[in-house]
């Protein structure tokens, strides 16, 4: 069928979101079934109406595909439950399904084809949203169901009422991009997933994503600088920056990623009690970038965590795929990165057998692979993807593909990129729970994932834990103090523990170069990031940590622990009595009160009356003599 969009009235502009508009304002297919008797009016009255009022059926949503889909899914639950449906994790139990596509890779292109097939099955009235829709929106699985685009997820309540009504929806045709302000349920409450823009700039020839989101287009600074502000105070720990290709932010719009990021920073609390996640990253648009996007990396509250995908490490293949850029660039964003940002991670992707690589090809890969020994890399096979030139080039057989990637998933798994970690202490951000339903999840701030025992309680903390063993793909720890990130200290504290660290660094990108003092930089190990040392002499105490802690032991850290508590209490005046005995010892004066003058008052009379005893004894024995 032919696309329906909206039929406007007014000024075009739509619809704000979640209103529901009349019937005849949404584009829409009745069904009709040839085979069902007509009825005659008084068979008509008779006819029971649905026993479920509009807006409170349950909904079950399943999401496939990258976090910019997970972001669009938690869009339009927070839509769909604001509007008084209810959300379910039973597809069972669920009046409709709400499946979000993906269509980057066969496989999940397939799986949603299967669920498809058991809604239909199952009688569910089914609205399928995503990519697989809006770049083929012809494909056989998608007939007789409704459909959302991307750009339209703001018009779901419209389009789940209707389907409930047994009517067939279709909102394809882009507009505006969706606004961020909008409902939202989050999978996970401390984690914002937040989608910096949408599309992308480049023209992979493997690529369908480019098909359904399209060319770039980028929200504003200050939307979304609004939108951490707004998500911060709604006690989210962690916000994740989304899009198809990060690195391009701006450029339909005359910015850049650096402005951007330096004011998401400019918004996050000073305490690092909520961290940044810059998203996947193309090489091609951060190279004139590297050292702004560095400084950013080392700042408190960024993790120093980036995804820049290679693909290939043969030039040749990187040309055929048109990735625009060439292996010696990628190792320069790599090396840049790792050279200027401690501790630095890079996860990174390859694509094995794509058409034309040859095995010269493949084994340029695997040396990449192995020169950088990469603590995370997804390993793909290629799939040719319906309407993309790679689709129509020369395919390398299978055989040899799952053989290719066999090969090199061996070489990544061979590598130990966590030892050496046990013993150190870290900080982490506890955020999630982990699929044994024992441990918790935390990252350190170079995003190595930290499994720890603790109460559910912790989520949504941070906390100085000690690695105590290390796996191939995360460390376990144990919690030796958990941070309260809100203590405020006195400014005579504050006053105090300056006096034991160098001043603060001059140039905020430079790191600070204490001599002999035991305390670290108040600038933190890393660099200053724009802030005074007054605003951050809680946090940068922790902070600082993370550099410094890693070179000594565990009993250095308690001792530097126990001073610190002493400090506290001074602050609290919980140590007043030997400050009082300290002021003895000097010989300060200090003011009799009414107790003490009694007390004294008494003792001098005491004596006074046994030395007149004493001389009435002693004349009353001379007298009888």
């Amino acid at each position: 069928m032919e696309d329906i969009e909206d039929l406007l009235i007014g000024n075009g502009s739509g619809s704000p979101p979640g209103f529901r508009l009349p019937l005849n304002a949404v584009g829409v297919n009745l069904k009709k079934n040839k085979n069902k008797p007509k009825l005659h009016a008084k068979q008509l009255s008779e006819t029971p109406i649905s026993s479920k009022i509009p807006g409170t059926q349950t909904i079950y949503i399943k999401t496939f595909g990258c976090s910019h889909n997970q972001s669009d899914s938690e869009y339009m639950a927070g839509q769909l439950s604001s509007f008084g449906y209810s959300l379910c994790d039973s597809p069972e139990e669920a009046d409709l399904w709400l499946i979000n596509t993906c269509t980057v890779k066969s496989p999940s292109q397939s799986a949603m084809d299967t669920l498809i097939s058991k809604g239909k099955s199952a009688k569910k009235p089914l609205v399928v949203a995503g990519c697989v829709p809006q770049g083929s929106r012809n494909v056989k699985e998608l007939e007789g169901v409704s459909i959302v685009g991307v750009q339209q997820i703001d018009r779901v309540v419209e389009v789940v009422e209707e389907t409930l009504k047994g009517h067939e929806v279709r909102l394809l045709n882009r507009k505006t991009l969706p606004a961020l302000d909008l409902p939202k349920v989050r999978k996970n409450k401390f984690i914002e997933i937040l989608p910096i823009n949408v599309g992308c700039l480049g023209a992979c020839t493997y690529c369908k994503t480019k098909h359904a989101r399209g060319h770039l287009g980028s929200y504003t600074v200050d939307s979304l600088a609004g939108r951490v502000k707004t998500v911060i105070d709604d006690g989210v720990k962690e916000i994740w920056l989304s899009s198809e290709d990060t690195g391009a932010y701006g450029r339909d719009i005359g910015i850049n990623l650096p402005i951007l990021l330096n004011a998401i920073v400019a918004e996050l609390p000073s305490d690092a009690s909520t961290m940044l996640r810059i998203g996947m990253t193309n090489p091609p648009f951060i190279l004139e970038h590297l050292k702004e996007i560095a400084e950013v990396l080392r700042h408190p509250c960024v993790y120093s965590f980036l995804h820049v995908p290679v693909q290939s490490g043969s030039d040749a293949i990187l040309t055929a795929m048109n990735r625009e850029y060439t292996v010696n660039e990628f190792r320069t964003v790599v090396d840049t990165l790792i050279e200027l940002v401690p501790g630095m991670q890079i996860a990174t992707d390859i694509i094995c057998g794509f058409p034309g690589e040859t095995d010269k090809d493949f084994s340029q890969t695997v040396n990449l692979i192995k020169a950088y020994k990469f603590a995370q890399v997804h390993i793909s096979q290629f799939y040719p993807r319906p309407g993309t030139p790679a689709a129509r080039m020369k395919k390398v057989p299978s055989n040899i593909v799952k053989q290719r990637s066999r090969e090199l998933t061996t070489v990544f798994e061979a590598f130990t990129p966590y030892n050496g970690m046990e013993g150190r202490v870290e900080r982490i951000w506890i955020t999630d729970i982990a699929t044994d339903g024992i441990h918790l999840v935390g990252h350190t701030k170079a995003y190595v994932q930290v499994l720890i025992v603790a109460q559910e309680s912790m989520l949504g903390t941070s906390a100085i834990v000690k690695i105590t063993s290390v796996g191939r793909w995360s460390v376990f720890g144990e919690v030796i103090e958990t941070l309260n990130q809100t203590n405020q200290k006195s400014k005579s504290v504050e006053k105090m523990l300056s006096e034991e660290k160098c001043s603060p660094c001059s140039d905020p990108c430079d790191s600070c170069a204490c001599s002999g003092e035991s305390e670290p930089c108040a600038c933190g190990p890393e660099s200053c990031g724009g802030q005074s040392t007054s605003e951050q002499s809680d946090v940068l105490q922790n902070d600082v940590l993370l550099e410094d802690q890693n070179r000594r032991n565990l009993i250095g850290w308690l001792l530097r622990k126990q001073k610190n508590q002493a400090r506290k209490m001074v602050e609290n005046g919980i140590a007043s009595g030997s400050q009082k005995r300290q002021e003895w010892a000097k010989g300060a004066p200090e003011e009799w009160g009414v107790v003490d003058r009694a007390l004294l008052g008494g003792l001098i009379v005491s004596v006074f009356t046994t030395v007149a005893l004493l001389i009435h004894l002693g004349f009353k024995t001379m007298s009888s003599k």
